[in-house]
């Protein structure tokens, strides 16, 4: 299972018109799995900058919610379906490695 978060916002300043407009976004996808009574965690990362066209419609940055800004990230170039495949790669390659180091024979 995938988590998204938004970890930080960065905006135009409070005297600028629109006044805390968000311009970019830092996000994060966690995604955890047992497994032979393990748990494995995997993660990816990324930031996403956006455009505000004047007349669009606007939400005062107090107003806003993650799930709003998660939607700006999936519609500004970051692949939803794509970064969960990533997540659960890496979970897979961890439960089953493909490469392993074991022990020396001689140890």
């Amino acid at each position: 299972m995938a988590t998204w978060i938004i970890e930080w916002l960065k905006t135009t300043p409070s005297t600028a018109n629109p006044a805390e407009c968000v311009v970019q976004a830092g996000w994060r996808v966690n995604g955890s799995q047992e497994s032979g009574g393990k748990t494995y965690n995997a993660t990816a990362y990324g930031s996403v900058g956006f455009t505000y066209t004047e007349g669009e419609p606007f939400t005062p940055f107090n107003q806003l919610t993650q799930e709003q800004v998660l939607g700006w990230v999936w519609a500004n170039g970051v692949d939803k379906s794509e970064v969960e495949a990533n997540i659960q790669r890496q979970l897979d390659e961890q439960i089953n490695p493909k490469i392993i180091q074991p022990p020396l024979p001689w140890a």
